[in-house]
């Protein structure tokens, strides 16, 4: 893939889910034990291309930034999308499980973020099912429908 295309494609990513971010941000869904990040959808987008990898990685991190995330927010958050990124590429073979990684990464990752970093009352497994919930719809559900939407188009966008 040539460089440029790379780093077009991946902040092209980035600018998108840091832009669904806010809308969900202002709707209140962004951030706390119950989060309806519509830019979750996105994380099946490494199926299609390694630059959504650092795409999604850059994007929820300045996401975060400006969503008034803690700083623990900011760097885990990050990278339990980074890692739910680099899982779903490596899946790509199988539609069906592109949104299965960045469903676990958060979901095991994020709670922890709700109870230490926010002190948030509640269990670790009430956090892990109310992020599993979030990202089961976001991800799962809104995600495999854009895989699946796009999935005819892809040769031509990505």
């Amino acid at each position: 893939m040539r460089k440029s295309l790379f780093i077009t494609q991946g902040a092209l990513i980035a600018a998108l889910y840091v832009a669904l971010t806010y809308v969900a941000n202002i709707a209140g869904l962004a951030n706390g034990a119950i989060q309806l990040r519509i830019s979750e959808a996105l994380t099946v987008l490494p199926y299609f291309t390694p630059a959504a990898i650092p795409g999604l990685f850059i994007g929820c991190l300045i996401a975060n930034l400006l969503t008034d995330g803690v700083l623990a927010n900011i760097i885990v958050g990050s990278l339990a999308t980074l890692i739910g990124a680099v899982g779903t590429r490596l899946l790509r073979k199988n539609k069906w499980l592109a949104a299965v990684p960045p469903i676990l990464s958060n979901t095991i990752i994020v709670p922890f973020i709700l109870m230490f970093a926010y002190h948030f009352p509640g269990s670790y497994f009430y956090f892990a099912f109310t992020v599993f919930i979030g990202e089961f719809i976001t991800a799962g559900i809104f995600g495999t429908v854009l895989l699946l939407a796009i999935k005819s188009r892809a040769p031509h966008l990505f």
